[in-house]
């Protein structure tokens, strides 16, 4: 393997990436991301589970993050606001646009991967509904603001990948929250 080098996961998920978009993600193997990265086998296994997680790193620390937010929103904030504030900084967490385009077109093409991706989503709603209902919200309200706040999320992540010029992600994530508003405005 010759000599030590810095950041092997970061390197293991660029190398991941790579090998996805060549080969597909079902014709990639551990042992071929861990040789593209010049790290053994047994130091990727140190850093993922498996190659499903270098697609999926870092969304308990993001989910850790967004729970943590709304709980330091300051009182008496609008349950929605708290969590668009808490989506807004879990947006900086992510990797660069181009990164999460690839890592979007992995996933897209790969149904066991969209399955995942939903349960993380879920999980992450799960999370900040229980947030939420600490800072005293009643259980309803938690439940709709943070589905919402999950949602605006992922359409927003959408239209941040998809065009160059809508901004960052933390705008895109307010633009879809306009949108919800000015929709349920209307009803």
């Amino acid at each position: 393997m010759g000599r030590w080098e810095p950041d092997a996961s970061g390197r293991l998920r660029l190398s991941a990436m790579e090998l996805y978009a060549e080969h597909g993600f079902e014709q990639t193997t551990a042992a071929e991301i861990a040789e593209r990265a010049g790290v053994t086998e047994r130091t990727f296994f140190r850093h993922f589970a498996d190659k499903r997680e270098v697609l999926f790193a870092g969304s308990s620390d993001l989910q850790d993050a967004v729970v943590s937010a709304i709980g330091a929103a300051p009182a008496g904030v609008k349950p929605i606001d708290a969590v668009l504030a808490a989506m807004e900084m879990g947006a900086s967490l992510l990797p660069n646009r181009e990164y999460s385009r690839q890592r979007a077109a992995v996933i897209a093409a790969n149904p066991s991967l969209q399955e995942r991706e939903l349960l993380k989503f879920s999980t992450l709603a799960d999370a900040v509904a229980e947030a939420l209902r600490r800072r005293g919200v009643p259980n309803l309200t938690a439940s709709l603001a943070a589905e919402a706040g999950v949602t605006v999320f992922k359409i927003g992540f959408e239209t941040w990948i998809a065009d160059d010029s809508t901004g960052d992600f933390a705008q895109c994530i307010r633009d879809a929250l306009d949108q919800l508003k000015a929709l349920t405005a209307g009803a």
